[in-house]
């Protein structure tokens, strides 16, 4: 049988780990949905990569006491690759998209990009916190789904040129254009060291300018082109994820 899982943040934990209480959504879950009653097993994680058996000893509406038995490996395992996805905002519900099928595939951090030729704007900083809580609900939802214990980070959103001129930090940084590009075999095949973090910039809807594909060579980005079609920036952004897991990760 599936395991039946639940997430609380490590603050949630007692001190000693002997109990946890879930929060108000996945109280409700628990006691509401599932009907799950005291004496029941579950499984709770804490979204930084580990998770416990436990047995429910208290279910309210709001909030749900469990009796921590032991801690066991995660129901999935996380990938040996460090991949940060970097994408440009995206209208509708594409971004949430690229979120939840990017957690499934084991990236670590999402970050949405500011470009030029994106159609969507933040408004505010108000509009901003909104997407961002939004976002990280459905990279919760897909851990719970995939069987992940970790929790990627759903980072604020950054400019483009705060991004691309930011200090390496020994990853291999790779953008992906429509144009101007060798081709990822190509690419990879110029590598001289073992990649286990890796920081894949992936484009808008309306696509790079020639000024942010000069800009992101010139800081030494590799720049890559995916094929002889064009694909829509949602699709674009979840193969890249899917090859990156595929050629260094553990997508085997």
């Amino acid at each position: 049988m599936a395991r039946r899982r639940f997430f609380a943040p490590p603050s949630q934990f007692a001190p000693d780990g002997s109990t946890v209480q879930l929060a108000a959504d996945e109280a409700r879950h628990l006691c509401d949905v599932l009907r799950l009653r005291p004496g029941d097993e579950v499984y709770v994680f804490d979204g930084c990569g580990r998770e416990f058996r436990a047995v429910v000893e208290e279910c309210g509406r709001d909030v749900a006491t469990l009796s921590v038995r032991e801690e066991v490996k995660p129901a999935r395992p996380e990938s040996t690759l460090h991949l940060v996805l970097a994408v440009a905002l995206l209208k509708g519900e594409k971004f949430d998209l690229v979120v939840q099928k990017a957690t499934e595939l084991g990236i670590t951090c999402i970050v949405p990009v500011v470009t030029k030729l994106a159609d969507v704007r933040l408004k505010d900083e108000r509009d901003a916190t909104r997407r961002m809580e939004r976002f990280r609900r459905i990279a919760l939802e897909a851990c719970k789904q995939s069987g992940r214990a970790r929790v990627p980070e759903i980072s604020e959103p950054v400019e483009f040129h705060s991004l691309i001129k930011s200090e390496p930090s020994n990853e291999w940084r790779v953008m992906f254009a429509e144009r101007d590009g060798a081709t990822l075999s190509a690419t990879i095949d110029g590598l001289k060291a073992r990649i286990d973090s890796i920081t894949a910039l992936v484009g808008s809807e309306g696509g790079w300018t020639d000024e942010e594909i000069a800009t992101a060579f010139a800081e030494g980005w590799n720049i890559v082109t995916l094929g002889g079609r064009t694909l829509r920036a949602e699709t674009a952004a979840i193969a890249i994820a899917t090859l990156l897991q595929h050629l260094f990760g553990d997508l085997t």
